[in-house]
């Protein structure tokens, strides 16, 4: 959530979207990207290593609850991608924010207050992600990328 406070001279009073470096999708996010009008909105995809990343809960008509980093029990299975695109007022909830348990700014702390004033919404990664953090995500998204290039190829 610093980055926001760091950008906050770029960012103005536009909507800003990010993506953590270390992560690798298959799916297209333009129309996700310019439909969006305010509050924030987050991808899910479900995972069978929740515990690795921030996890979001859901109601039985698919409303995010809640939204927890790195839980011991996740409560479902669906993990919190790298990419986010919130509204202008992400500066100022940043800028309220304190330090977590590592001594930065949480950005499950930062979605956690838009999910606590209605404006979440939590889209899903329909195709493949990869959170590239582990050596072996990292050979998985590279082979993978590699496989399809190599198919593209064999068509042409």
């Amino acid at each position: 959530a610093q980055a926001f406070l760091i950008g906050e001279k770029f960012i103005g009073n536009d909507s800003v979207t990010m993506i953590l470096g270390d992560n690798f999708y298959e799916d297209d996010f333009s129309q996700a990207i310019t439909s969006f009008q305010s509050g924030a909105r987050v991808f899910a995809k479900e995972v069978s290593d929740p515990q690795r990343f921030g996890v979001v809960e859901f109601d039985e008509n698919r409303k995010a609850i809640s939204i927890e980093e790195k839980p011991e029990n996740p409560k479902s299975n669906h993990a919190v991608t790298g990419l986010y695109i919130y509204d202008h007022t992400v500066i100022e909830k940043a800028r309220n924010l304190k330090p977590g348990k590592r001594g930065e700014l949480e950005i499950t702390d930062l979605n956690n207050l838009y999910l606590q004033e209605g404006t979440l919404d939590v889209a899903t990664v329909n195709g493949r992600w990869f959170d590239t953090g582990t050596f072996e995500s990292w050979f998985e998204a590279t082979s993978f990328a590699r496989d399809r290039e190599l198919a593209k190829a064999a068509q042409a």
